[in-house]
């Protein structure tokens, strides 16, 4: 579980994150959602270290993230699975190599021990039979399953997702949706996922951070959505006229 409380973060004279307080929950799909400019993205490089706050506490199952020594944050980061929005994949290596990289690097197998856990990773995001291409080669919802069996190899606690939907065409974008989830259950998970993709709110959405102006504005279930009478969420939300009208059908029906 990843705890966040009084959590500020300002540049300079620009307060971005105000008193944010909100608890990402084990084995569930945590959504950040929000404008541009809202703050998800900076708090989402708070949680993972990339900034430090200005004020409060970032709390791994109890450990305050914020207070930890350099070292003590490198060993977290061990803990931690990321997946970014261009997938960040090395061209110069092959699928295989991409996602052994995180265990060349911090896991103490021998080379047989590596190579066969990659091969496992890439089975369980359905590319077995990919592992001698190379990145070029592969479609970009390839990549991004690279990318998930990569933040997976070293059997993380907490899984971190930037936009992982970004540049992919709705089918695919519906089949990394699902494979994140099930991930997230079959390894009880704390996943967090920042993302502007509506069906991913109301396909994966258990616990939803609707942020506003870098306040928690609204904090919920996809099932809570279409009822929502925060104005603020609807308006984000149904910005669309296809979800407008999804909206006004349940309302009427209730």
């Amino acid at each position: 579980m990843i705890e966040v409380k009084n959590l500020y973060k300002s540049f300079e004279d620009k307060e971005v994150l105000k008193d944010i307080n909100i608890c990402f929950e084990d084995g569930k799909t945590n959504l950040i959602i929000g404008q541009s400019g809202s703050g998800k993205t900076v708090l989402m490089k708070n949680l993972v270290g990339l900034l430090d706050p200005t004020s409060g506490q970032i709390l791994y199952d109890g450990r305050d993230f914020v207070k930890m020594s350099k070292a003590e944050k490198v060993h977290m980061r061990r803990e931690m699975g990321m997946i970014f929005q261009s997938a960040a994949l090395f061209d110069s290596l092959s699928v295989l190599e991409n996602v052994m990289f995180p265990l060349d690097m911090f896991s103490t197998m021998n080379l047989r021990e590596r190579r066969k856990r990659a091969l496992e990773c890439l089975d369980r995001v359905n590319l077995v039979g990919a592992e001698d291409k190379y990145p070029g080669e592969i479609s970009g919802g390839m990549q991004k399953r690279v990318a998930i069996a990569r933040a997976i190899s070293l059997n993380p606690k907490y899984l971190f997702c930037d936009e992982p939907n970004s540049g992919l065409d709705p089918k695919t974008s519906l089949v990394i949706d699902e494979l994140l989830h099930s991930i997230t259950k079959e390894f009880d998970i704390t996943t967090i996922i920042n993302t502007h993709d509506m069906n991913s709110v109301m396909g994966i959405g258990e616990n939803i951070l609707f942020i506003y102006e870098g306040r928690k504005e609204w904090q919920g279930v996809s099932a809570d959505i279409m009822g929502s009478t925060n104005k603020r969420l609807t308006d984000f939300i149904f910005a669309s006229d296809l979800l407008k009208d999804m909206r006004k059908a349940v309302m009427h029906e209730e």
